[in-house]
């Protein structure tokens, strides 16, 4: 991990059930990616029907100013934009009849829609 790269802050809580590690660890498996420094980057970005959209993406390693955490057994990467957005947020991985995702539980989303993957900050 690079000397500048940070652990999340102090009080910063995020969530990821047991069936969302287990995905991305199916994901991380598939990608061609050095197991020492990639991860799961969990972001922000502008957008969405809501105003700002959640993003998942597998990183071959944390940028320079990115926090990091071990959650679940997955390194976790967020920048500081999104690290505002996402305290308490829990992420989940679900199978219905509707098909299979990952879900975001955001208890600080003052409003959303029907795609349950943008909201209203």
């Amino acid at each position: 991990m690079d000397t500048m790269t940070q652990a999340l802050p102090e009080g910063f809580v995020l969530t990821l059930t047991d069936a969302a590690a287990t995905e991305v660890h199916k994901f991380l498996a598939a990608e061609d990616v050095q197991k020492e420094t990639a991860g799961l980057r969990i972001s922000v970005l502008p957008g969405g029907c809501s105003g700002f959209k959640y993003s998942l993406n597998i990183e071959d390693k944390p940028a320079d100013d990115d926090m990091t955490s071990e959650l679940n057994g997955v390194r976790v990467i967020v920048d500081a934009f999104s690290a505002q957005y996402l305290s308490g947020i829990t992420i989940d991985y679900v199978t219905s009849m509707q098909g299979s995702g990952f879900t975001f539980n955001n208890p600080n989303a003052t409003g959303g829609c029907g795609c349950g993957s943008s909201f209203t900050a």
